[in-house]
C-alpha cells in the first residue's frame, strides 16, 4: 500500500468535521498564536543574554525583557488551553457522530449481512476504532499541526539565526525522514492487523457471555477461558509486533535528530569563542533547534497515532460502504388503508435461496394466496421453508423469483417501513429487551399509552403474572428476561404483536413454550386478537393447527397438501403421519 493511502483514507473523515467549521477555525487560531508565542520565547532569551549578562544593556532592558517573556507565557497558557478545549469537544462530537453514523448504518442492514458479521465485531468497530479516532481528532491531529508550525517556523529563524549552521542540521534532519515513511508502513500494517485480533477477542467475548448457561451446563468453563486467553494472547503477540515497531522508529529519529543538533552546538560553541557569534545569538539558535528536535520527535509518535486511526478508518468505513440488497423502493407505493378484515397476502412462483447456501433451494415455485382475514397454518418437517417464507414476507430477503403481494401491491414497491408497519410477528425465539415489562411490550408501538400496553398483556394473558412481578409493569426483566420462564417471555412477546395491531400477523411456534395452563389461556387470547386481521400460523401443535380455516402442509419448500384437519387425515398424507406421530408422542408421555 502507498504511503499516502493513509492520509486519503482518513480524508474520509472530513465529513464528520465539515459540520464543525466554526470550532476547527477557532482551534486554528488559538494553534497559531501558541505556536507564535513559543517561536517568540528564544527571542526573548538572546535579549536577556546579550543585554542583561554580557554587560551591553541596562537594568531597565532586563526587566523589559523578562516582563516580555512573563507576557508571552501568559498568552501561550491561555492559547494553548483554548486550543485543548476546542480539539478536545471536536473529537468527542465527531466521535460521537460517527458511532451514531456507524450504528444506524449496521441496523439497517438485512439478515444476509449478519450472516458473515460477529456482532463483538462490530461492538469492537463502535468502540475501539472509534476510540483511536477520538484520540486522532482530539489530540493528534491538533499535535501534527502545532509540530508542524514550531517545525517551519523554528527552521526558519534558524537560518535567520545561523545560515550556515541551519544548512547543517537540515542535511541531518532530512535522514530522519527516511525511516519515518519504512516504518510508517509496517506500524499501519501491523495497527490494523492489532484491531482485528482485538475484534476477535470481543467477538467471542460476546458469544460466549450470550450462551452462559450451555457453557456452564455442559461444564465447558475452563475450555472458553483458555479459547479466550489464547485469542487475547494472539491480540498481545501481534501489538507488541507493532510497539517494537514505533519503538525502533522513535529510536531512530531521537538517535539522528539530537545527534545532529549536537554536532551542530559544538560547531556553534567554536563560533562564540572566535567572536563569530554572540552567546544570546548561540542560545536562540540552540532553542529553536530544541523546537525543530522536538517538533519532529512529535510528528513521528503523531504519525504513529495516524497509522493506527488510519486502520481504524478504514474497518469503519467497511461497514459504512456495506449496502444492503433490500432498500427501499426509489418511488414508494402507498399500502391500502388499514381494513377491518386484514390483509389479503398473494405469492407468485416464488423461488427463493439462502445466499449463504446459494445450492440449495429452500422455497421452490412457491404460489398461495390468503384472503383477508383469513387463518392458515403452515406445517411440516423442519426445513421445509416455513420460517423461510416469515423473512421472505417481512421482506429480510428478496426472491430470486417470482413476487409476493399484499393488498395487490408487490412488497418491494412498498417502503420497509410501512410493510413491517403493517406486519406483526411473534417469532419462535423471544426477543426481551434489558428493560422493563412496560417498555418490553411498548416496543410494539412505541407512542402507546399504558392503559393500551395493560390491555396488550391482558389479551395476551400476561398481565396476571406482571402483576406478581416486585414492581409489576415497572419490574426490570434483566437481560434477555433471565428474570422470566419461557411461557412468561413468550406471552410478553405476543403482548407486543397486539399492540402493534397488525393486519398480518405471523405466529412463530408462538405457544411452543407454554405449559398447557398457559397455552389454553394464550390460545383464546390468540382467537381473539386473530379477529379482524389476516394470520399466518408455523405450528406442530394440533391444538393450534385444528383452529386454522386452512391447513398448508409444506416439504422441501413446496406446498405438497392443503385442506383442513379433517380432510387431510382423511387423505392419509405427509400432514395425517404428523399427526400420528404426535398422536403416538402424546400416548407414550400419558402412559409414562
Amino acid at each position: 500500500m502507498k504511503p499516502q493511502s493513509s492520509f486519503k483514507t482518513l480524508k474520509s473523515l472530513l465529513p464528520f468535521l465539515s459540520p464543525y467549521r466554526k470550532q476547527i477555525y477557532l482551534a486554528g487560531l488559538a494553534l497559531i498564536i501558541a505556536a507564535s508565542a513559543t517561536l517568540t520565547i528564544p527571542y526573548a532569551f538572546r535579549q536577556m543574554i546579550d543585554m542583561g549578562f554580557s554587560g551591553q544593556g541596562s537594568i531597565t532592558h532586563v526587566d523589559a525583557a523578562f516582563l516580555g517573556l512573563f507576557s508571552v507565557a501568559c498568552v501561550l497558557a491561555v492559547a494553548t488551553a483554548a486550543r485543548f478545549y476546542m480539539v478536545s469537544l471536536l473529537g468527542e462530537r465527531v466521535t460521537a457522530d460517527i458511532r451514531s453514523a456507524v450504528y444506524g448504518h449496521v441496523i439497517k442492514q438485512s439478515p444476509e449481512f449478519f450472516e458473515t458479521t460477529q456482532s463483538g465485531e462490530v461492538l469492537s468497530r463502535l468502540t475501539t476504532d472509534t476510540t483511536l479516532i477520538q484520540a486522532l481528532i482530539g489530540t493528534s491531529i491538533s499535535m501534527a499541526l502545532r509540530n508542524s508550525l514550531l517545525f517551519l517556523g523554528g527552521l526558519t529563524l534558524l537560518f535567520i539565526t545561523s545560515p550556515k549552521l541551519s544548512s547543517i542540521i537540515i542535511v541531518a534532519l532530512t535522514l530522519v525522514v527516511v525511516p519515518i515513511v519504512l516504518f510508517g508502513r509496517r506500524v499501519r500494517t501491523l495497527s490494523r492487523a492489532s484491531q482485528d485480533r482485538i475484534a476477535d477477542a470481543s467477538a467471542l467475548a460476546g458469544e460466549i457471555l450470550n450462551a452462559m448457561p450451555i457453557v456452564q451446563a455442559y461444564t465447558q468453563e475452563p475450555h472458553e477461558a483458555a479459547r479466550f486467553k489464547l485469542s487475547v494472547e494472539n491480540a498481545f503477540v501481534t501489538a507488541m509486533r507493532r510497539i517494537r515497531a514505533r519503538s525502533w522508529l522513535t529510536v531512530i529519529a531521537i538517535l539522528l535528530v539530537f545527534g545532529a543538533i549536537v554536532f551542530v552546538l559544538w560547531l556553534g560553541a567554536h563560533a562564540v569563542m572566535e567572536n563569530r557569534m554572540t552567546g544570546g545569538e548561540l542560545s536562540q539558535f540552540i532553542l529553536y533547534a530544541t523546537i525543530v528536535a522536538g517538533s519532529i520527535g512529535a510528528l513521528s509518535e503523531v504519525m504513529g497515532d495516524a497509522q493506527r486511526a488510519a486502520g481504524a478508518t478504514e474497518r469503519l468505513l467497511e461497514l459504512l460502504a456495506a449496502k444492503s440488497s433490500i432498500t427501499d423502493p426509489a418511488e414508494p407505493k402507498l399500502l391500502s388503508p388499514r381494513s377491518a378484515h386484514g390483509a389479503m397476502l398473494t405469492l407468485q412462483d416464488v423461488n427463493f435461496r439462502y445466499p449463504s447456501r446459494p445450492d440449495t433451494a429452500a422455497l421452490s415455485h412457491l404460489s398461495i394466496q390468503i384472503n383477508a382475514g383469513e387463518t392458515v397454518a403452515l406445517v411440516g418437517p423442519s426445513g421445509a421453508g416455513k420460517t423461510t417464507l416469515f423473512q421472505l414476507l417481512l421482506r429480510f430477503y428478496d426472491p430470486q423469483k417470482g413476487q409476493i403481494n399484499l393488498d395487490g401491491i408487490n412488497i418491494r414497491d412498498v417502503s420497509l417501513h410501512a410493510l413491517r408497519g403493517s406486519i406483526g410477528i411473534v417469532p419462535q425465539d423471544t426477543v426481551i429487551f434489558s428493560a422493563n415489562a412496560l417498555e418490553n411490550i411498548r416496543y410494539g408501538r412505541i407512542n402507546a399509552s399504558d392503559e393500551e400496553v395493560i390491555q396488550a398483556a391482558k389479551m395476551a394473558a400476561a398481565h396476571e403474572f406482571i402483576e406478581k412481578l416486585p414492581e409489576k409493569y415497572h419490574s426490570f426483566l434483566g437481560d434477555r428476561g433471565v428474570r422470566l420462564s419461557g411461557g412468561q417471555k413468550q406471552r410478553i412477546a405476543i403482548a407486543r404483536a397486539l399492540l402493534k395491531n397488525p393486519a398480518l400477523l405471523l405466529l412463530d411456534e408462538a405457544t411452543s413454550a407454554l405449559d398447557a395452563e398457559s397455552e389454553r389461556l394464550v390460545q383464546g387470547a390468540l382467537e381473539n386478537a386473530m379477529q379482524g386481521r389476516t394470520t399466518i400460523i408455523i405450528a406442530h401443535r394440533l391444538a393450534t393447527v385444528q383452529r386454522a380455516d386452512r391447513i398448508l402442509v409444506m416439504e422441501h419448500g413446496h406446498i405438497v397438501e392443503t385442506g383442513t384437519h379433517t380432510s387431510l387425515i382423511a387423505d392419509g398424507g405427509v400432514y395425517a403421519k404428523l399427526a400420528a406421530l404426535q398422536f403416538q408422542t402424546f400416548q407414550d408421555s400419558v402412559e409414562q
